[in-house]
């Protein structure tokens, strides 16, 4: 019966009843070329060592007297595999059975593969390892939001203010003679330079009416995404000062109320609610969600006692710097696993067999 062996269509998911039952390791590669043109980062191309059932829509490699199915497997990830696509049609790409037969890897002897896998295998198991940290760092630090600032506010437990009345808002030009850094608001990252995000200046003459934002002082920018479906909202903290767009609702917080509590309440989406009730979902300006500043700045906060923000805030804080120690950590094994494959893959780096055991040579 089929559901013996796990399934695998050429994205992992069951999408079709017509299928192969395989039973010994192969590499396996989908052949929907739309899926490499969209996704170059993610490779529809996977590993598996047993029994299973696999869809006629994607192409089964094993093991040979030459080759190692694993081998191959590195070497899909390590290739751009686009150029070997053939068009099926309007805007309609796959990656065929002749394209795949085209392709040349070096092949070195079957126990060097077998060395060079072992060494990335090594690297794919710290990585799911780091990965698994990641989880569950970013799981703490969800529950964190939920029992510090959500379940509190929800319960009635501190009052809530409007926006507008804890804060000053900001609508301050640049002096001319100021050079500051053209900023944007990235949902993923807060803050980032334009001309870095885009590797150019966009901004235009559009410039002269920027916004001047100092460091602490917090923007809305009210453009949807999918981490923020009605904006998101954040703290200048990387530089000094610079200049953002005008469309963005900028705004000062009450010195006496502590600014670190409400990155992380804004950070966590607090307003997604109240923000979702002011859009008219048939009327946009120029790509941004019609929400008026004055509607913004009338949209409730809690406004817990200073301690209370201060000891929730230092809990937060600290819960986001492991995080993004996990996610640095993550990211720096993907980018040596990547030099390590350029490397391996290519023959520009050998191994050494010694007594079965591979040593990379220096």
């Amino acid at each position: 019966m089929q559901g013996q062996y796990p399934y695998f269509g050429p994205t992992g998911q069951l999408d079709s009843i017509d299928h192969y039952r395989i039973d010994e390791p192969f590499a396996l590669i989908g052949e929907d070329g739309d899926h490499f043109l969209k996704f170059r980062d993610r490779p529809m191309t996977i590993y598996f060592e047993g029994k299973a059932n696999v869809n006629n829509h994607a192409h089964i490699i094993g093991d040979s007297e030459e080759c190692l199915a694993k081998w191959l497997y590195y070497c899909f990830m390590h290739r751009d595999l686009t150029p070997m696509l053939s068009r099926q049609g309007v805007g309609r790409y796959k990656l065929t059975k002749a394209g795949l037969e085209k392709l040349e890897f070096p092949l070195p002897p079957k126990p060097e593969q077998a060395a060079i896998v072992r060494a990335l295998s090594t690297w794919d198991q710290a990585i799911a390892t780091s990965e698994g940290l990641l989880v569950n760092a970013q799981l703490q630090m969800d529950g964190l939001l939920q029992q510090l600032l959500i379940k509190p506010t929800v319960r009635g437990d501190w009052n809530t203010r409007p926006i507008s009345e804890i804060s000053e808002r900001i609508q301050r030009r640049a002096n001319e003679d100021q050079e500051l850094p053209i900023l944007m608001i990235s949902s993923g990252s807060g803050f980032v330079r334009q001309d870095e995000k885009y590797s150019r200046f966009m901004a235009g003459k559009s410039v002269e009416n920027y916004i001047a934002l100092d460091q602490g002082e917090f923007a809305y920018n009210k453009g949807n995404s999918k981490s923020y479906e009605f904006g998101c909202v954040f703290s200048l903290n990387t530089y000094e000062r610079g200049l953002v767009p005008n469309v963005y609702v900028c705004f000062k917080l009450s010195p006496e109320l502590n600014a670190v509590f409400y990155e992380h309440l804004f950070r966590a989406d607090f307003l997604h609610d109240q923000l979702g009730a002011l859009v008219n979902t048939g009327v946009r300006n120029n790509g941004l969600l019609n929400i008026k500043p004055v509607d913004f700045l009338a949209c409730q906060v809690p406004v817990p006692p200073l301690d209370v923000q201060n000891r929730i805030a230092e809990v937060l804080t600290t819960a986001a710097k492991r995080v993004a120690l996990q996610e640095r950590d993550l990211e720096l094994l993907k980018q040596e696993k990547t030099a390590l494959m350029s490397q391996l893959l290519t023959g520009k780096r050998r191994v050494k067999l010694l007594d079965t055991e591979a040593e990379v040579q220096a």
